[in-house]
């Protein structure tokens, strides 16, 4: 039976131009003669590298990896608002804002400590994270170099960023290796093909893709953003028809490569599903369970599972978020990102998620998420008090607390486009359609099976004659 996906083009060969033209990067100049002495600290290695490249922080400065945050978009209400990391929620470790130097470990710069850092401040751009190349560079506490790192041999190093400068944070985030991302994790390092084509079968950095100029780079995460601006396509390389079998091409219409070329997301590390906050605060527990990918008395229970089937829904590019201070009804999941789009919708396909749930602290009078202070003095991981912590917490964030608080659930759909597998190994006819397929095709808005009622075009069509 013809695979039901997109046969990737590399591998197929079906663009000629995809595998005689592969990205270039430009020749690297070699930086060991540059730099002679010591540093001080990250912000004179900083200074030494904008002798040479007198806009290079600007233009850092001027980015979502630095400011966490993005344009400003307009949000209910009526208002605009830049949102981001620096203001939005989540279902791993909740929010920054009180919690800024563990959160800011992997910050694109230097000393974010409070709300007081100065985002203007050009010396704070942090070059190395990006840029060295000798293995050793940590980053610790608010973004500071950790004790014992060799600067000068970091600095020496500078080259094109790796899959290792960028996984060094992205692979890492939620608190450990492939805790967030069902799709980003250390096995990308050095991937074999069956994990990851582009990475393990082209050698492809991610540079490659997330090609950008002026240190904008390409590529939105849904998690932090709400339009469809500055979203990475495969079709950036990737030309659309360009199956041999029609039939295959008949499902662009309805379907993101994605859905088929990923037919498995957390293929060997595994990855975090559930985070169960409202158990925190037992060590006999973690004492007992022995694994920190079950439970952990700071954090709560956790459900970790590998090579996982993904979730599948309508998506345009857009998506909606739970801002801060918005009421909620604890009796039923809060979506704390989900994608927009329907069978109806003309630029929305069917794409691979990662869900994480979750169950994290309101306020039960209010009926408000809460982002409690975790790190430091008087943090529920100090004191286990989450009365306290939540205390705390409203005094950075300005919302008020009544002093009462639950657990409530929520839910994130995280989109998938790494861990792209082998076109031999894409989704098969017989994996989505039939008895045994994987997509709940009522839920999707179609009356069923595609195969058995027609399409999506057809199906779009009933669905809005019958709203009449």
């Amino acid at each position: 039976m013809a695979a039901l996906g997109l046969l990737l083009l590399w591998g197929a060969g079906v663009v000629a131009c995809a595998i005689q033209h592969p990205p270039q990067p430009a020749p690297h100049v070699e930086h060991e003669s540059f730099f002679q002495k010591p540093f001080a600290d990250g912000p004179a290695v900083t200074q030494a590298c904008l002798r040479c490249h007198p806009q290079a922080a600007r233009e850092v400065m001027g980015t979502a990896h630095w400011n966490w945050v993005g344009d400003p978009v307009p949000l209910p209400g009526g208002r605009r608002e830049a949102i981001g990391k620096k203001n939005l929620l989540n279902n791993f470790c909740i929010g920054i804002q009180g919690n800024w130097p563990r959160c800011t470990s992997c910050h694109a710069g230097y000393g974010w400590e409070d709300e007081r850092f100065d985002f203007n401040n050009a010396r704070l751009v942090d070059c190395l994270v990006c840029h060295e190349q000798t293995g050793g560079y940590r980053k610790g506490l608010a973004g500071l170099p950790e004790a014992g790192v060799d600067l000068l041999a970091a600095a020496r190093s500078v080259g094109r960023p790796t899959r290792q400068n960028c996984g060094s944070c992205h692979f890492n985030g939620g608190g450990g290796d492939a805790v967030k991302h069902g799709d980003l994790d250390q096995s990308l390092l050095h991937p074999e093909t069956r994990i990851d084509v582009h990475m393990g079968g082209h050698g492809f950095q991610c540079v490659d893709c997330h090609a950008g100029h002026d240190h904008q780079v390409p590529g939105r995460a849904m998690s932090v953003s709400v339009d469809n601006h500055n979203h990475l396509s495969c079709l950036k390389c990737h030309a659309s028809g360009a199956h041999h079998d029609q039939r295959l091409n008949a499902h662009e219409d309805a379907l993101a490569c994605q859905a088929c070329h990923i037919p498995s997301m957390a293929v060997d590390e595994g990855t975090k599903l559930d985070w169960d906050w409202s158990t925190a605060g037992d060590p006999r527990r973690e004492r007992a369970t022995a694994d920190p990918h079950r439970y952990k008395a700071i954090k709560g229970s956790f459900v970790w599972e590998e090579d996982v089937r993904p979730a599948y829904a309508w998506y345009n590019g857009s998506s909606t978020h739970y801002l801060l201070g918005e009421r909620i009804d604890p009796a039923q999941v809060t979506a704390l990102a989900a994608p927009l789009g329907d069978i109806r919708d003309p630029q929305a396909r069917i794409w691979p998620f990662k869900l994480h749930t979750g169950k994290q602290i309101y306020d039960t009078r209010h009926k408000t998420l809460l982002v409690p202070k975790t790190y430091g003095a008087g943090g529920y991981w100090t004191d286990f008090d989450w009365d306290q912590a939540a205390r705390l917490g409203c005094e950075q964030t300005g919302l008020p607390y009544s002093g009462s608080y639950g657990f409530a659930p929520t839910v994130m759909y995280w989109p998938l486009s790494h861990m792209v597998t082998e076109s031999s190994q894409a989704l098969q006819c017989r994996d989505c359609h039939g008895p045994q397929g994987r997509l709940d095709w009522r839920a999707l808005g179609y009356r069923g099976d595609p195969l058995t009622y027609g399409g999506r075009r057809a199906q779009a069509t009933r669905s809005r004659r019958s709203s009449r």
